[in-house]
């Protein structure tokens, strides 16, 4: 007989399959060489900086589908790689012949062309960032929840896509404090709007309570539904995503909530680093977020990793209990 716990797991699973079936619109890539070689659009795509990324300025091009571009251009570098604010000018354009031509709001060009973007006052070639925490393994006293090398899938029902975990996953334990490190790639959809949340949707939710939101969100402000948020709860300090199809991290650090019986006496906290860079430091959470907030918060649970329709895929993903 199956545990009541095991029928709220896979109750969970069919309603978010029933309710974001509807999400999955137009076409997306899971696997970079097959983009390459079907969209010429995704080899423009990405981050144009000097090699260390601290350079004058920064430029993150984002693919909108039949060659038309927008970009995001921050002075000081790229986000997390010297950029002196959030802020950043939006430049939008197309492919002409064999380049791409796009204008800022005050009538500035940008020029890319084979792997190097060209601006008023700055040239610089694509470059590709690497999160310092990614690949990295578990260590002494951690357990992995997903290590396809050594066959260890700690999920239900375990769905995988090729040698990732597929998005749609339970935890098959139960957890309290811990450090949670996972590595996460989104699809590339270019034909779906920035910011939407059909780009990419998916989300590390902590107990079916505290989600950190996974979206494609790259080159774009952040807001509190987008990447790294705490969804609907609190925006990122920094927007830290990477092109879609770029593999990311998250370094999650974790206190559960405290109880005196049925009576809440602590609230649970939470700290998050993507992609290296810590984008809330230790918040308090006074109840769920989102629709989490509408559940009962509990002092032990399970993590989920949710499905909104979308190939999100997942690797090395460990915890190390506190």
């Amino acid at each position: 007989m199956k545990s009541s716990t095991q029928f709220t797991s896979l109750s969970i699973l069919i309603f978010f399959a029933f309710c974001h079936q509807a999400c999955a619109k137009g076409k997306a890539w899971t696997d970079p060489e097959t983009a390459a070689k079907e969209d010429a659009d995704f080899l423009i795509q990405g981050e144009y900086a000097s090699k260390d990324g601290k350079s004058s300025h920064g430029v993150q091009v984002v693919a909108l589908s039949g060659g038309n571009f927008q970009a995001a251009v921050y002075e000081g570098g790229l986000p997390g790689a010297g950029a002196k604010s959030t802020k950043f000018v939006t430049y939008k354009g197309k492919r002409n012949g064999d380049q791409v031509e796009l204008k800022g709001p005050d009538g500035q060009s940008l020029v890319i062309k084979g792997s190097e973007a060209k601006g008023e006052g700055f040239c610089y070639k694509k470059i590709t960032r690497k999160s310092p925490t990614l690949g990295q393994a578990a260590p002494k006293g951690a357990d992995y929840l997903y290590h396809a090398k050594s066959g260890i899938n700690g999920f239900n029902p375990g769905k995988t896509r090729g040698a990732y975990l597929a998005e749609g996953q339970i935890s098959k334990d139960s957890f309290q404090d811990f450090h949670l490190h996972l590595e996460f790639r989104t699809p590339y959809k270019p034909g779906t709007p920035p910011g939407s949340q059909d780009r990419g949707n998916s989300g590390v939710y902590i107990f079916n309570n505290y989600e950190t939101q996974v979206l494609d969100s790259f080159g774009i402000k952040a807001e509190f539904n987008f990447c790294g948020a705490l969804y609907r709860t609190r925006e990122p300090d920094l927007n830290m995503c990477f092109p879609p199809l770029a593999w990311q991290t998250y370094d999650i650090h974790f206190t559960a909530p405290r109880f005196e019986g049925k009576e809440k006496v602590k609230n649970a906290r939470i700290t998050t680093i993507h992609n290296g860079v810590k984008i809330h430091d230790d918040i308090e959470l006074p109840k769920g977020t989102g629709a989490g907030g509408r559940r009962p918060e509990k002092p032990k649970s399970q993590i989920h990793l949710q499905g909104h329709g979308n190939p999100v895929s997942y690797r090395n993903i460990w915890i190390l209990s506190k």
